[in-house]
C-alpha cells in the first residue's frame, strides 16, 4: 500500500499454460467498447476494499452498458498473491485483477514468485486514507494515548488489519519506529493479527479480541457512525471525507502520511492492442456517472492514470515499498 504510502515517514512469470487467447468476442457492449465480456478478479474475500473495488468497477462497466457482462470472481489469500499466481496461468486476454498497495507490499513479505510487474500494468483506479479504530468501549481516546500504551505493553497489545505486509501493517509498523522503537525490534513488539477481508477484522474488533484496527476509512466508516468504534485518527494530510471529525496524524504529532492505492492489472504476455482495447474499457468506465458516484459514496480519491504513468508509478511504489519494509524490520 505504499505508493502514495510514502510521503510516509519521511523515511516474469507470463501466462504458464500458454498465451493468453481472447475470451470475449469483439462486437462489444452497447458503449462500443471492443470488448463484449470481461472478467472481473478480487485477490481477497468477500468485503474488503478490494472486493469493493471489483464490484464497483464491474457495475461502472455494466451500468454503460461497456460490455455485456462483468462477472466478479474471489481468490483471496495472502495478500493478493493466491490471485496474482492464478493471473499469471489466465488464458483469457479480457480478465483484469485488482491490485495495489498491499499486493506490492505482500509479494515481497510472502517471497512470492510471481511478481506484479509480471502482469500487464492497465490503470490506478483510487487512493484511501487508512484509519486507527478501537472498539467502542477502549480506554483509549486520542492516538497518542494508544500509542504510548502500546510501546509500553508492547505483543500484548493485538493489532487486526490486512494482509501481512500490506499498507495495514506497514502503517502499524511505521508508528511504532516513529514511536522509537527500534526496526529490529519491530517483528517482536509488533502483534499483528492479519485477515484477508475487512469483515474479519471487523468481527475481531467489535467482539473485543483485538485493541485496535487498521483498514480504510470505507471499511470502518459505518461503524465509527454508529457508536460501534472509535476512530483515533486517519493516515491523510487533510481530515477524510468520510470522517471529517477524525484528527490526522500529523495533527497528533505523529509525522507520517499514507494512502492505499489500488488499480487494475491483466495478465502478462497479451499484446499492445489488447492492452490498449483494456485501457480503453477502463478509461470509459473511470469517466462515467456510474464511478464518479461510486467514489463519492466510498470516499475514494480519484487517482486515475493509464499506460507509461501508471507502469513508472508501478515500478516507483516497488521499490519504494521494499525499502520501507526493509527500514521498518519486515523483510531482511
Amino acid at each position: 500500500m505504499v505508493g502514495a504510502m510514502v510521503g510516509v515517514a519521511t523515511m516474469s512469470l507470463a501466462a504458464c499454460s500458454g498465451t493468453p487467447s481472447s475470451g470475449g468476442g469483439d462486437s462489444g457492449g452497447d458503449g462500443g467498447s471492443s470488448i463484449d465480456s470481461v472478467a472481473v478478479i478480487a485477490p481477497a474475500d468477500p468485503g474488503g476494499g478490494w472486493d469493493q473495488t471489483a464490484r464497483a468497477f464491474a457495475q461502472a462497466v455494466s451500468d454503460e452498458s461497456l460490455v455485456s457482462s462483468a462477472p466478479v470472481t474471489n481468490i483471496g489469500g495472502a495478500g493478493g498473491t493466491v490471485g496474482l499466481a492464478s493471473l499469471a496461468t489466465e488464458t483469457n486476454v479480457n480478465t483484469l485483477m485488482i491490485t495495489g498497495s498491499v499486493m506490492i507490499g505482500a509479494v515481497e513479505t510472502n517471497a512470492s514468485e510471481v511478481r506484479v510487474e509480471d502482469m500487464t500494468p492497465i490503470a490506478k483506479l483510487t487512493e484511501e486514507p487508512l484509519v486507527i479504530v478501537v472498539p467502542k468501549d477502549s480506554p483509549y481516546d486520542t492516538v497518542t494515548d494508544f500509542v504510548d500504551a502500546w510501546v509500553d505493553e508492547g505483543a500484548d497489545m493485538a493489532v487486526t488489519g490486512g494482509s501481512a505486509g500490506g499498507i495495514d501493517h506497514i502503517l502499524a509498523a511505521l508508528i511504532l519506529t516513529d514511536a522509537g522503537v527500534d526496526a529490529s525490534d519491530v517483528p517482536t513488539t509488533l502483534n499483528y493479527i492479519a485477515n484477508s477481508g475487512g469483515g474479519e477484522a471487523l468481527t475481531l474488533l467489535l467482539g473485543g479480541q483485538v485493541e485496535a484496527g487498521i483498514s480504510g476509512v470505507g471499511e470502518f466508516a459505518q461503524q465509527v457512525e454508529a457508536g460501534e468504534l472509535k476512530a483515533l485518527a486517519v493516515s491523510s494530510s487533510e481530515p477524510a471525507l468520510l470522517l471529517p471529525e477524525a484528527p490526522t496524524l500529523s495533527d497528533e504529532g505523529i509525522d507520517i502520511v499514507v494512502t492505499n492505492w489500488r488499480g487494475l492489472i491483466a495478465p502478462g504476455g497479451i499484446s499492445d492492442d489488447e492492452k490498449s482495447a483494456l485501457e480503453d474499457l477502463v478509461t470509459a468506465a473511470h469517466d462515467s456517472d456510474s464511478w464518479t458516484s461510486t467514489l463519492e459514496t466510498n470516499g475514494w480519491t480519484d487517482a486515475f492514470m493509464v499506460g507509461d504513468e501508471f507502469s513508472s508509478f508501478l515500478e516507483g511504489d516497488t521499490a519504494t515499498t521494499q525499502e520501507t519494509l526493509k527500514t521498518i524490520g519486515l523483510i531482511g
